[in-house]
């Protein structure tokens, strides 16, 4: 890999050696669709055994660190300075629904004595489309071998723009209206594909111009501030003075279009 420190080694391998037996399991959920109970508790052990391999793999790696994941929750490490991040199916409806865009995503923050805290390295995984995005502080970010840029647009007229939508259970239905009824007047298309590792992975990519969401959470968002950052872009809360990596409100772009679009949404 391409200018890959050991740590990134690290990262890949334990999310290809993940998506192994992921990828065997995706291509069981297809033949669940026309059973009476569905794939659902199949999808829920596929999460939870994929979690638990990262788990393992990454503090066999890197034993004391910290590790947050989605369906484990927090486990605090020896070394209180790093914590992995993890997501270990971004995508987990589309995996029930044998759609193949979804993504296995780790992050890891580093933490400084006074407090404050920055993502240092992201892997984020699609093993259908074999495309692995990687980026380290500083180092840039890449698609595979290949370095990756947000995109040059500067109108909003000419954009593309990536959201989420909550599902039943979540909150904020009435917000995500009025935001894409906000954006949608002024943009050239904007998509809902239901993976936010892999939104943040496009715009760094410059698939997407931007991506906005709200409600999400910090494994949600954890290795994708770091790839659009690294790719030249800019990360924000859609509100003012918020942290992006806590996953409430993400707005996530290009310089160019930044300001004017975070305007249309913290008015909508």
């Amino acid at each position: 890999m391409a200018l890959a420190s050991a740590l990134l080694q690290v990262m890949t391998d334990a999310v290809r050696k993940t998506a192994r037996p992921m990828m065997r399991d995706f291509g069981e959920v297809s033949q669940l669709q026309v059973s009476r109970k569905g794939p659902g508790d199949f999808v829920t052990a596929a999460d939870l055994k994929a979690e638990e391999t990262l788990f393992e793999l990454l503090t066999k790696a890197r034993p004391g660190y910290g590790f947050l994941g989605e369906e484990r929750g927090l486990v605090e490490g020896t070394d209180k300075s790093h914590t992995w991040i993890v997501d270990p199916i971004d995508g987990t409806t589309n995996f029930m629904h044998a759609m193949p865009h979804f993504a296995i995503t780790v992050g890891l923050e580093r933490r400084a004595p006074d407090g404050s805290s920055e993502i240092v390295a992201g892997v984020t995984y699609n093993p259908v489309m074999n495309e692995l995005f990687w980026a380290e502080k500083g180092k840039g970010c890449y698609l595979n071998d290949q370095r990756i840029r947000v995109s040059g647009r500067k109108d909003l007229a000419d954009s593309l723009v990536a959201t989420g939508l909550p599902f039943i259970g979540k909150t904020g239905h009435a917000q995500a209206i009025k935001d894409i009824h906000a954006v949608g007047q002024r943009v050239a298309g904007i998509r809902r594909l239901g993976s936010a590792a892999l939104d943040f992975a496009w715009v760094a990519a410059g698939r997407y111009d931007a991506y906005y969401e709200r409600n999400l959470k910090p494994w949600d968002v954890a290795a994708g501030v770091l790839f659009v950052t690294e790719a030249g872009g800019t990360v924000t809360t859609i509100e003012p003075d918020g942290d992006p990596k806590t996953g409430a409100s993400i707005l996530a772009t290009n310089a160019e279009l930044h300001p004017a679009l975070r305007k249309v949404l913290q008015a909508a």
